[in-house]
């Protein structure tokens, strides 16, 4: 029986796969979300690959959308498609967008400017209640992606209407497009300010499949407020000579460094 654990190794396999035959990048910020999205799909989501657009399905919102090959996997994998579809990836004409586009079957919104998902989700999630369904929307968000003014007002705007059925994850890998989130804009202490914006508010490993399970299932109540979780995670997670380096939130990698990565994410 596949586990999470094994589902995330095949996430990044695909993954790794699609961006050296595209030459593509943006592997970095895939990988360190890889287990976030594996936990989310194998174990949490209330969806159906057969009926992508069902009205009672959860709403998953992936913002950083540059990192849409992980989801792009993790879709195909799922049965949401074909997963040799994912070799046009980046293709000219491709419908696989470098960026995640809503014409793939379990994509709920394109993203390309960041900070856009979150005000989206609110409004899902005021949707939702508006129509008394029990469904939840999920949010993904980066951790530069924090420099944009609309993911505040969205945070200071959720608890105010009690939105409880909406849960923030950010992907914490500590770098983001020009360098470390801390040289950039500071946003510690993060915990500290999600809790003083009224969030209920959770801070753990963003790798650790039983912890990421455990938080989802304690965000699954009816308190009034919204939940957060922020997943401390590693940029190229999996990967030794990716891990942490700022180089691999756009580079693509050489035959020999696609090798080298294949033999260490199947070991």
């Amino acid at each position: 029986m596949q586990t999470s654990k094994d589902f995330a190794r095949e996430i990044r396999n695909v993954t790794l796969k699609m961006v050296y035959n595209a030459k593509a990048s943006h592997i970095g910020g895939a990988f360190s979300m890889a287990d976030i999205l594996s936990v989310l799909y194998h174990n949490v989501l209330k969806i159906d690959p057969t009926e992508p657009d069902n009205e009672n399905r959860d709403r998953f919102l992936l913002s950083k959308g540059h990192a849409c090959t992980s989801l792009y996997a993790t879709l195909g994998l799922k049965g949401f498609f074909e997963l040799k579809e994912l070799d046009s990836y980046a293709a000219n004409g491709s419908k696989f967008l470098a960026h995640t586009s809503h014409y793939i079957p379990g994509v709920e919104i394109s993203a390309g400017s960041l900070g856009h998902a979150l005000p989206i989700a609110c409004g899902l999630a005021i949707a939702a209640q508006k129509k008394h369904k029990t469904w939840k929307t999920y949010c993904l968000l980066s951790d530069g992606e924090l420099n944009e003014g609309s993911n505040w007002e969205s945070i200071l705007l959720a608890p105010q209407l009690k939105l409880n059925n909406l849960i923030l994850i950010i992907d914490y890998n500590k770098i983001q497009s020009f360098g470390f989130v801390k040289d950039v804009i500071d946003i510690e202490p993060l915990s500290k300010k999600f809790e003083a914006f009224n969030w209920e508010t959770y801070e753990i490993n963003g790798h650790d499949h039983e912890e990421l399970l455990a938080t989802f299932k304690l965000c699954d109540n009816d308190g009034p407020k919204p939940k957060v979780i922020i997943c401390n995670t590693i940029k190229g997670k999996g990967v030794s000579f990716m891990e942490n380096k700022l180089l691999w939130h756009y580079k693509s990698p050489s035959e020999e460094e696609y090798n080298q990565a294949i033999g260490e994410l199947n070991l």
